[in-house]
């Protein structure tokens, strides 16, 4: 009987020592969501239709505004002090980038086309 209980309780160890080495291989770290900085007001060089100057281009701010996460969008760069970026499903050439002036709201800038 004792090399039967002996058996047993090896089973019983290997059969918990899977469960923990199974279930500490299925967790993940969950990343924390990006955040990019809310300015407290909009600049006056958008406000007054100033362009941003990125990849020698014009790129004109819109009234037009986009919903957006900020894990939707990607950083380009800064203008004028202010962080500007593309939507991550976008394609150079680009459409519109964007400035952000609210939670999960940023400004629309497109490029004017040539007359």
């Amino acid at each position: 009987m004792s090399f039967f209980s002996n058996c047993l309780k090896i089973v019983f160890v290997f059969i918990v020592m899977i469960n923990l080495v199974g279930c500490s291989a299925s967790t993940y770290k969950r990343r924390k969501p990006r955040s990019y900085m809310i300015p407290e007001v909009e600049s006056e060089w958008i406000l007054i239709g100033s362009p941003i100057s990125f990849e020698e281009e014009l790129w004109y701010p819109e009234d037009d505004i986009d919903i957006l996460s900020d894990d939707e969008v990607y950083l380009l760069g800064e203008y004028n002090d202010t962080e500007f970026f593309v939507a991550k499903i976008d394609v150079r050439p680009y459409n519109r980038i964007y400035t952000k002036f609210e939670k999960n709201k940023f400004r629309v800038f497109e490029k004017k086309a040539n007359d």
